[in-house]
């Protein structure tokens, strides 16, 4: 049996090789995002419904955690939490659509982990000096001792690679699993399957999200 999830459709691009189908699933999540927030802020009412209940019912109740793990300045992120949670709740259920790998969800690749956990971490540094200043910046990587510094760099490397490894091997798991099912038994099991993999596509899509949240606190 060969296995379809995984693997990439390379091409080379400015000497480069890049996996076009990630690139494709990438932007066809940043389209599904942008269609379901416009829909749910055209028109608004002051009573919801529909589409701008369920999207409003959804950013309340995240909003709530963001204040609770970021405190009062909570507001300066929000739009990058928000916009970073509805990114990969939708990117995780791509990969659901029974379909050749060309719609595997973007962040079955370690690539767009890696990258949405890159782009959290410069946020925060960005944010650490742009409220405590560069001097508060440099003096935390040596607190609460100067011989600490060895061990705080390695958790400032760690983090991103953590945050990016746990998104990426959950996802990809449940596409590889979902695929053998799909061989083996087409009809019921998948079914159920899928219906567990939206469950874990919300929660790693709230986890990822809520640790970003976390490490944002001190920079705030």
């Amino acid at each position: 049996m060969h296995l379809h999830t995984g693997t990439h459709a390379v091409q080379q691009l400015l000497g480069m090789q890049v996996n076009m189908d990630t690139i494709f699933t990438t932007w066809l999540t940043a389209l599904i995002v942008f269609l379901v927030v416009f829909a749910a802020s055209r028109g608004k009412k002051l009573v919801p419904t529909g589409v701008q209940n369920c999207v409003e019912i959804l950013i309340e109740a995240l909003l709530d955690q963001f204040k609770t793990n970021v405190g009062p300045k909570y507001r300066q992120v929000v739009p990058a939490l928000l916009t970073l949670f509805l990114f990969i709740l939708t990117a995780n259920q791509l990969g659901l659509l029974p379909t050749d790998h060309m719609t595997a969800s973007p962040t079955s690749d370690i690539n767009t982990t890696l990258g949405l956990a890159l782009a959290v971490t410069i946020l925060i540094h960005a944010l650490y000096i742009a409220n405590q200043g560069v001097g508060k910046w440099v003096k935390h990587f040596f607190e609460p001792f100067p011989v600490f510094v060895l061990i705080n760099l390695v958790e400032e490397i760690s983090r991103p690679a953590t945050l990016a490894m746990r998104l990426f091997g959950n996802i990809l798991a449940g596409e590889i699993l979902l695929e053998l099912l799909y061989a083996l038994a087409p009809w019921l099991i998948p079914i159920i399957w899928i219906a567990f993999s939206v469950f874990v596509g919300v929660i790693q899509a709230y986890i990822f999200t809520t640790l970003s949240s976390v490490y944002l606190k001190h920079s705030l």
